[in-house]
C-alpha cells in the first residue's frame, strides 16, 4: 500500500460527487467499505498556451518590478518597534511581527518564484487525524500520530527529492532551522530544544509539483505548537483543513477559516471520522457553514468513521478522491499556478490592510512622542516667561540688590543733581556718585545671585511639571521607569552661573564698542567699564518694565537713576539700542539654559527610535496594494 499518491489504480473509486469551485478535480466523496472504483474527469483542464519570448521577458520584469515594491515595503515593516506605550501598542506590535512573518515566511519567497511547489499545509484541531491522514496518503508512517498530546511538536516536510532546493530556508519558512530525515526516519522529538524546527523529508511518493506539511494542532494545549500552525498556515499555497464530526463546529478552527477566506486562500477540506449513517447529515451541514462564511472549499471529501492498521493506516479507499485531486493539481502546472497567485494575491491584499493598521499604530506613536515633548516644552516656556517678566518688573531690583545699589549710587544726591540738567550732568558723572567704582562689585554681585536664584527655581518648576504630566501618560511613565527627573540636575546650577557671567561680559563688551567716540569713552571710563556695566544691567531690569509711580518708589528709583545717568553718557537712542541688545542676549541665554535643561526629557523620548516616518509606512502598504493588483491582473 506504499507509493499511493504515485500509484493509484484509475478503477479504485466507486462514488464521486463532483463539487467544481474552480479547481481541476472538485469533489465530496463518501465511501462504503465495498471494493471501490473510480471514473474521475478533469474538468476545466486546459494545458497552457503558448507564451512568446517577448511575453516572457514582460512577465519576468512585472515579477522583478513587484518583488522589489515588496522587499522595500518589508524593509519598512521591520523597521518599526512602537516603543511608546500607547493604547494599542501590544496589538500593533503582535500585528507587526505576523506580517513580518508572513512576508519573510510565504510572500516574498514565493513572489520570487511562483513555479515552485504548491505548499500544501495540513492543519486542524487536535484528534482530527492530520498525521493518520497523511500517512496513509503516502502509504506508511512518515508522520507520527497517536492519543498523547499534543501529537505533532515537529512539523514534517514531505517532499520530493528533487524539490529539496525549493525548501531550503532562503526560499521559505527561514526562521525555522531544518532537521533531515534519515533513510525515512523521523529523528527523536525534543521539545526542549527552543528553536522552531522543520523536518525536512524527501518521498518518492509525492506527486510532482506538490509538498506537504504536517502541522501542529491549531488548537494545541502548547502555545508554541499553536503559534507555530499559524505560522505555517500563512506560508501556505493551499490549506488542507481536517476536521472531524465531532469538531467541525469548533470557535478556533472557523477563526483560521475567516482567515483564510478574507486571504483569498485555496482551501480543501477533508471531514473525518463521520459516524455511519450520519455522513449526508453533517457533510450538509458543514457546507451551510462553509458557504456562510463565504468559504469556496476547492474539495471535499467526507471519510467515515473507522478502525486503523497495524501501521495506523485509514482504509486506502477512504483517502483517493484525495490523491487523485492531488495528482491532477500537481500535473497541472497552470493551475498550480493559478493558486499560487490568487493566494499571494489574497496574501498581499490583506498584509496591505494589515500595513494600514500598522500606519494608524505609526501615527499615534509619533503623536505620543510630540505630545510627551509638548508636555516638557510648554512647562519650560511658562519658565521662561515667567524669568522673563521677573526681569522686567523690578522684582530683581529688591532686597539685596536694592540696598547695594543704594550704597553706590546714593540715590539722593543723584535726584538733586538730575534737577540742575542733563547738560551739566554728563560733566559730573564721576563726582555724582556716593563712593568708589569698586563699590559697583557688589551691585554686580546682588544681580547675579538674584538672577541665579529665579532661573534655579523655574527651571526646578518646570522639571517637575514635566514630570508629573509624564506620570499622567503610561508612554510617559514607561519612559521614567522609576527615574527621578523632577529635580535640578547635577552641574546646572553651575552652568547658569557661567552663562551669568558671560552675559556680563557681553555687556562690558558692547559698552566698550558703543563708547568708541572718545567723549563718551573719556565719561564712562571715569565711572569705570564695571561700573557702566552695573548701571546697564539695571536699566535691562527694569526701563524695559515701564516703571511708573509706586514701583519706582519700591525700587527705590532704580530704573530711572540707571537710565538717566546711562542717558549722560550715551545718550537717549544709544541706551534704547544697548538696552534691547543686552535684554535679546539675556533672553537667548536663559532658552539656552532651559533647552538644556529639558533635555533630559526630550532625549528619553528620542532614544527609543520611533522608526520610520508614518508616511513611509503608509507607501508600504500602497505597495502592497499595486502589487496585489497586479497579481489579481496576471492570474
Amino acid at each position: 500500500m506504499s507509493d499511493r499518491l504515485a500509484s493509484v489504480d484509475d478503477s479504485a473509486v466507486e462514488e464521486t460527487k463532483v463539487l467544481d469551485n474552480s479547481s481541476t478535480l472538485s469533489g465530496a466523496v463518501r465511501f462504503t467499505d465495498d471494493e471501490p472504483t473510480v471514473s474521475w474527469e478533469a474538468q476545466g483542464a486546459q494545458a497552457p498556451a503558448s507564451t512568446s519570448v517577448q511575453e516572457h521577458l514582460e512577465q519576468a520584469q512585472e515579477t522583478t518590478e513587484d518583488l522589489q515594491q515588496v522587499r522595500t515595503a518589508n524593509a519598512i515593516l521591520k523597521d518599526l518597534s512602537f516603543p511608546l506605550q500607547t493604547a494599542s501598542v501590544d496589538a500593533q506590535r503582535a500585528q507587526q511581527r505576523k506580517t513580518v512573518a508572513q512576508l519573510d515566511d510565504y510572500v516574498l519567497p514565493k513572489l520570487a518564484s511562483v513555479d515552485s511547489p504548491l505548499t500544501v499545509v495540513v492543519g486542524g484541531s487536535t484528534g482530527a487525524g492530520k498525521s493518520t491522514l497523511v500517512n496513509t496518503l503516502i502509504g506508511k508512517p512518515v508522520t507520527r500520530s497517536g492519543a498523547i498530546r499534543p501529537t505533532t511538536r515537529q512539523p514534517v516536510l514531505l517532499h520530493r527529492p528533487e524539490d529539496l532546493a525549493s525548501y531550503a530556508p532562503e526560499r521559505i519558512l527561514p526562521h525555522l532551522v531544518r532537521v533531515h530525515a534519515e533513510n525515512g526516519k523521523l529523528p527523536g522529538a525534543d521539545p526542549h530544544t527552543g528553536v522552531d524546527q522543520l523536518i525536512m523529508m524527501p518521498e518518492e511518493a509525492i506527486p510532482s509539483g506538490i509538498a506537504l506539511i504536517d502541522a501542529p494542532d491549531i488548537d494545541s494545549i502548547s502555545e508554541e505548537n499553536r503559534r507555530l500552525a499559524k505560522q505555517l498556515l500563512s506560508a501556505a499555497d493551499l490549506w488542507l483543513f481536517v476536521t472531524t464530526a465531532n469538531r467541525y463546529a469548533d470557535a478556533v478552527p472557523w477563526e483560521l477559516l475567516n482567515e483564510a477566506a478574507n486571504r483569498d486562500i485555496t482551501v480543501a477540506v477533508v471531514l473525518n471520522r463521520v459516524p455511519e449513517g450520519s455522513e449526508d447529515e453533517i457533510e450538509e451541514d458543514l457546507r451551510r457553514m462553509l458557504e456562510e462564511a463565504g468559504i469556496q472549499a476547492a474539495f471535499l471529501l467526507t471519510v467515515s468513521e473507522q478502525e486503523r492498521d497495524e501501521q495506523g493506516l485509514i482504509s486506502s479507499a477512504a483517502v483517493l478522491p484525495l490523491i487523485y485531486w492531488l495528482r491532477e493539481l500537481g500535473a497541472d502546472s497552470a493551475q498550480r499556478s493559478a493558486i499560487a497567485k490568487k493566494t499571494l494575491e489574497g496574501a498581499l491584499r490583506s498584509i496591505a490592510a494589515q500595513t494600514n493598521t500598522l500606519y494608524e499604530g505609526q501615527q499615534a506613536q509619533y503623536a505620543t512622542a510630540d505630545h510627551l515633548k509638548n508636555a516638557v516644552y510648554s512647562a519650560y516656556d511658562e519658565a521662561f516667561h515667567t524669568i522673563h517678566a521677573s526681569t522686567q518688573d523690578g522684582a530683581l531690583l529688591r532686597g539685596e540688590v536694592l540696598s547695594r545699589w543704594q550704597d553706590f549710587v546714593g540715590t539722593g544726591e543723584f535726584f538733586r543733581s538730575l534737577e540742575s540738567g542733563i547738560g551739566r550732568l554728563r560733566d559730573r558723572v564721576a563726582s555724582i556718585l556716593k563712593g568708589q567704582p569698586s563699590q559697583a562689585v557688589p551691585v554686580e554681585e546682588a544681580l547675579e545671585v538674584g538672577l541665579h536664584a529665579v532661573i534655579l527655581e523655574e527651571a526646578a518648576k518646570a522639571a517637575e511639571v514635566s514630570q508629573r504630566r509624564w506620570l499622567d501618560e503610561p508612554a510617559g511613565r514607561a519612559l521614567l521607569n522609576g527615574e527621578d527627573l523632577g529635580r535640578i540636575h547635577e552641574g546646572f546650577s553651575a552652568d547658569v552661573a557661567d552663562s551669568i557671567r558671560a552675559w556680563q561680559q557681553d555687556i562690558m563688551d558692547l559698552i566698550q564698542r558703543e563708547g568708541a567716540d572718545k567723549r563718551q569713552k573719556a565719561r564712562f571710563m571715569s565711572l569705570g567699564v564695571n561700573a557702566t556695566a552695573v548701571v546697564l544691567m539695571v536699566a535691562v531690569f527694569s526701563m524695559t518694565g515701564g516703571l511708573t509711580g509706586i514701583e519706582v518708589g519700591i525700587a527705590g528709583g532704580s530704573g530711572i537713576v540707571g537710565q538717566r545717568l546711562l542717558e549722560a553718557i550715551f545718550g537717549e537712542d544709544a541706551v534704547r539700542r544697548m538696552a534691547h541688545e543686552a535684554r535679546e542676549n539675556l533672553d537667548t541665554r536663559i532658552s539656552e539654559l532651559l533647552a538644556e535643561h529639558q533635555l533630559r526629557f526630550i532625549e528619553l523620548v528620542d532614544s527609543v527610535g520611533l522608526g520610520p516616518e508614518p508616511e513611509l509606512v503608509h507607501s508600504a502598504a500602497q505597495n502592497f496594494e499595486v502589487v496585489s493588483q497586479s497579481m489579481s491582473k496576471g492570474a
